[in-house]
């Protein structure tokens, strides 16, 4: 067992998953009405993610699929709820009084597993073996589990200006970041 190198992976998938920065995202969509439910978000995510460990290039090239098509699908995904987030126009809904409405789309994908997530999974497998990729992914499931089971109790902590401020800054950023992964994956 090679820590250095589960640490590693732990890190990049870390920053790459980004769930601290997505919080007030999912804390949005949570006052907005959209259901998350913790167990099926995280179980979601860590279905995609260790499908993409050992069959990513696979499951992309079955569909005919290159990496930045599926980077470009995901961009689109998060353009709009950047726009729910910053104007309050509604993307997501609970039509069917489903309790899972937004843990499988978009919380898992493509805030969690999306195609950022997934691209850095195809790419670790070059430097690191499959055990400490898998190591890193579970860490990483554990932490938002924990994060996601939480957020209600955040949320409770913060004042409402904090909140809607939170919201429309990062509603902007994920925009931005659409526009980026767009302009990338062309």
């Amino acid at each position: 067992m090679n820590l250095t190198a589960i640490l590693s992976v732990s890190l990049i998938l870390f920053s790459v998953i980004d769930i601290i920065g997505s919080l007030p995202v999912i804390i949005n969509m949570k006052k907005e009405g959209v259901a998350i439910n913790p167990s099926i978000a995280t179980g979601a995510a860590a279905a995609i993610m260790f499908a993409f460990l050992f069959f990513g290039s696979a499951i992309l090239s079955v569909f005919g699929l290159e990496v930045s098509s599926f980077a470009l699908a995901g961009s689109l995904i998060i353009f709009f709820i950047g726009m729910e987030m910053t104007l309050g126009i509604r993307f997501f809904r609970d039509h069917h009084g489903d309790d899972n409405s937004g843990s499988v789309v978009p919380i898992a994908f493509p805030i969690l597993a999306g195609a950022g997530t997934l691209t850095t999974i195809i790419s670790l497998k070059a430097e690191y073996d499959n055990y400490s990729i898998l190591i890193g992914i579970a860490l990483n499931l554990l932490i938002i589990y924990l994060i996601l089971r939480s957020t209600g109790w955040i949320s409770q902590k913060m004042s409402p200006q904090v909140s809607t401020t939170l919201r429309k800054v990062f509603g902007i950023i994920l925009i931005a970041i659409a526009f980026q992964m767009a302009r990338e994956n062309l």
